[in-house]
């Protein structure tokens, strides 16, 4: 396929790209501009919305990228290789797809995770007028993970951590940190106290194109598992119909972070449970794709150093600058065979959808 030449080197060129192979596709084109923020340059960011398919189709496949900003490079990428080779002309003559295009348009023309808010989009979807859910063992150690400077002090909550990973495991460590937390603005994987604009965003793509229908939901991810491996999890709530519908879609090789079987901590919060409350259970299936970059504390290191730079550094410096390649490069491995296995694996997976979807009644 020659996969790498779709994928685009900032959000301005995806965004572009995305368009372009959309109209070239037939498809229908909507934005959604955020009025809370611009690119690094002053531009617009939008999220861009691309339908592929006939107008009442009563099936629909929704395929996201950028859930967590910077990981849109590899969502940019796919979305638009998918579109330019064709993957949608081969659809169901009752079931259309959806392309949502950086439903996190900050944090990918910012190469940072989250949104304008600092929150963690796959967090943000839970009920902000109930308690949020507490995550005591992060209180424990979020001035470790936002120390007073990258120097000393860095170095010192370093030794902390070690410490904490040698008498708890690497996993207890894991679950405190990406597992969501709602008590620490400043933080890491901070799930937020309202709905994110993009929150909003989401819910009323789903709105406009998913009531009344069967549905699919793929959320495209990066920076857990092996590298280029494309892991299946599944994104909706737990032990409902559409769990076991997953599961006759894709067999063993779908995974849970509920059971422990995933490469992701276990996550409240996420895009799914928007989806499961559009659509009835039983009628929409939602996993994420989560492609394997660098080994994890890595990953981990590099997601810490740009929470740290906004909360208590100088972007606009040597070491904001080389913060902002380490997270680049942890979550977007610029390399032609990543770029080939990760599109592949997209390709095999939209067609195990394509036929699920097919036959759910």
């Amino acid at each position: 396929m020659a996969a790498a030449r779709y994928f685009p080197a900032t959000y301005a060129e995806g965004r572009a790209n995305f368009r372009a192979s959309a109209k070239d596709a037939g498809a229908t084109l909507e934005s959604y501009v955020n009025p809370n923020a611009t690119g690094p340059n002053g531009e617009e960011l939008s999220t861009d919305v691309a339908r592929v398919g006939v107008a009442n189709a009563p099936r629909v496949i929704f395929l996201c990228s950028a859930t967590h900003g910077v990981e849109g490079f590899c969502g940019s990428g796919i979305q638009n290789a998918l579109l330019a080779t064709g993957a949608f002309a081969k659809l169901p003559a009752d079931t259309a797809a959806v392309l949502i295009h950086a439903i996190n348009p900050y944090g990918f023309a910012h190469v940072r995770r989250v949104t304008e808010d600092n929150v963690d989009l796959n967090r943000n979807f839970v009920d902000h007028d109930d308690v949020h859910p507490p995550n005591p063992e992060y209180d424990e150690i979020h001035s470790l993970l936002v120390p007073a400077d990258w120097g000393t002090a860095r170095e010192e909550a370093n030794a902390a951590i070690a410490r904490f990973i040698a008498e708890r495991g690497l996993w207890a460590f894991q679950q405190a940190v990406s597992g969501g937390q709602y008590s620490h603005a400043d933080g890491m994987f901070f799930g937020g106290v309202r709905p994110t604009w993009s929150n909003g965003t989401w819910r009323a793509i789903l709105a406009k194109y998913g009531t009344g229908k069967r549905a699919a939901f793929i959320d495209l991810h990066t920076g857990l598992g092996p590298y280029g491996f494309g892991e299946l999890i599944y994104a909706g709530r737990p032990n409902t119909r559409a769990h076991e519908l997953a599961k006759a879609w894709y067999g063993d090789e779908l995974k849970s972070t509920e059971d422990g079987t995933s490469a992701s901590a276990r996550v409240g919060g996420h895009l799914g449970n928007a989806v499961d409350d559009v659509v009835p259970d039983g009628r929409a299936v939602s996993i994420a794709i989560e492609y394997g970059t660098l080994p994890v504390m890595e990953v981990f290191e590099a997601l810490r150093a740009d929470n740290w730079l906004y909360a208590q550094g100088v972007v606009n410096s040597d070491l904001g600058r080389a913060i902002k390649k380490q997270i680049r490069d942890a979550l977007y491995p610029d390399k032609d065979d990543w770029k080939e296995m990760v599109t592949a694996r997209a390709q095999e997976i939209l067609g195990k959808t394509i036929a699920g979807l097919s036959a759910m009644t």
